[in-house]
Formats: C-alpha cells, sequence, structure tokens
C-alpha cells in the first residue's frame, strides 16, 4: 500500500526538517539547515533497515520503493529554486560551505563503493558454499 510509503516519507520529512530548524537556531542561521538533505538520509536508512523489514514487503514495499524514488526528484527541484545569486552575494562561506561538500561527497564514493562490494564478496561466497 502506497500509504505506507508517504507515511514513512512524511515521519522522515518532519524529523530532517526539525532536526534542520534546530540545526539553524544552533548556528544563529534564520533558516533551516539541511533539514530536506537530513529527511532524505532518514527516508534511505529506514527504507533498508531490518526494523521496517515488515513493511518492504509486498504491495506498501513498493509504495515505500515509490516514494523512495520519487524523493530525489523531489529534493532537485527544491534545491533548484533556491536563489544561489543570493548565495553568492552572501559571502565567502556559502561558497566554501558547497565546495567542501562536493569535495567530501567526491572523496567518499570510493570508501562507500568498496564497503558496497565487499558486503557483495561476502554475500556471494556463503551463498556458494566457500565461506571465504
Amino acid at each position: 500500500m502506497v500509504v505506507y510509503g508517504v507515511a514513512l516519507l512524511s515521519a522522515c520529512l518532519i524529523v530532517g526538517m526539525l532536526i534542520g530548524e534546530a540545526l539553524g537556531v544552533w548556528l544563529q542561521v534564520e533558516a533551516n539547515v539541511g533539514g530536506v538533505g537530513i529527511a532524505m538520509l532518514f527516508l534511505v536508512f529506514a527504507s533498508n533497515s531490518s526494523r521496517f523489514k515488515s513493511l518492504i514487503e509486498g504491495a506498501s514495499g513498493r509504495g515505500i520503493e515509490f516514494w523512495s524514488a520519487m524523493y530525489i526528484p523531489i529534493v532537485v527541484a527544491m534545491a533548484a529554486r533556491q536563489n544561489v545569486v543570493a548565495a553568492f552575494e552572501g559571502g565567502m562561506t556559502a561558497i566554501v560551505a558547497g565546495v567542501a561538500a562536493v569535495v567530501v561527497s567526491f572523496a567518499l564514493v570510493p570508501v562507500l563503493s568498496k564497503i558496497g562490494s565487499k558486503k557483495e564478496r561476502e554475500k556471494t561466497s556463503v551463498n556458494r558454499g566457500t565461506g571465504s
């Protein structure tokens, strides 16, 4: 049922937005700091966790997969409407933060790739019965 996907998406969005608002207050910025991105991370972790295993099976799983897939274009659309010119006029902080986020993301790609391929090798070797 698609409604479980909407419920999970909504819960992740509410928690992410609350954390983003709290970060904004903590950093003394009058804005939500990364709430949508935090919500997206929560959705990815929740939809892949064993706690929600019973929800991921059957029709409800298709709903969760649908909303997980839809969330990334939603985030891109929200980011596209941000005023990039105002960010550049705001000073070097916005530029440094953006560049740092991109550099860290690129640096983590090989690390995450190795983690994924190690788990896949272990899974394959266990399925073959070799154990190593």
